[in-house]
């Protein structure tokens, strides 16, 4: 079966967070791989205010996850994302298959990647070796 990547974005409990940064970063991508996914990028989004409290909590961390897996092994992410203690809410998308390497490039910090500004980069690289 194909794999597909997805985009998963977790509240975390910002004081769980805090006490142990690594801890909780660790615990969300032993859960992808241990529902056999592959992680490409997990990384801190942002923490703020929450619209509305969510189990007593106020405020809440950001966890964006980037990974690939087989569709049918998703909702058993789900599952083990709600047993997470850290994880308060987490929603899980599939991502458009031409938007991956644009998204994944940016999650990782690299700049917008286009179709022409390969080819340009291409270009140059071919006139630097022919010097």
């Amino acid at each position: 079966m194909a794999k597909n990547t997805y985009e998963t974005l977790c509240i975390l409990d910002s004081n769980h967070y805090a006490r142990d940064p690594g801890g909780v970063s660790k615990q969300i991508e032993d859960l992808i791989t241990d529902a056999g996914g592959k992680v490409e990028v997990n990384r801190l989004w942002m923490e703020q205010k929450l619209a509305y409290p969510i189990e007593g909590h106020q405020k809440g961390t950001y966890w964006l996850t980037y990974f690939e897996m087989e569709g049918r092994e998703v909702p058993k992410l789900d599952r083990a994302f709600q047993l997470c203690e850290p994880v308060l809410r987490q929603m899980t998308i599939k991502l458009d298959p031409r938007l991956v390497e644009p998204i994944l490039a940016n999650a990782r910090g690299a700049g917008p990647v286009s179709a022409a500004g390969e080819a340009a980069a291409a270009e140059e690289g071919d006139e630097k070796e022919s010097e």
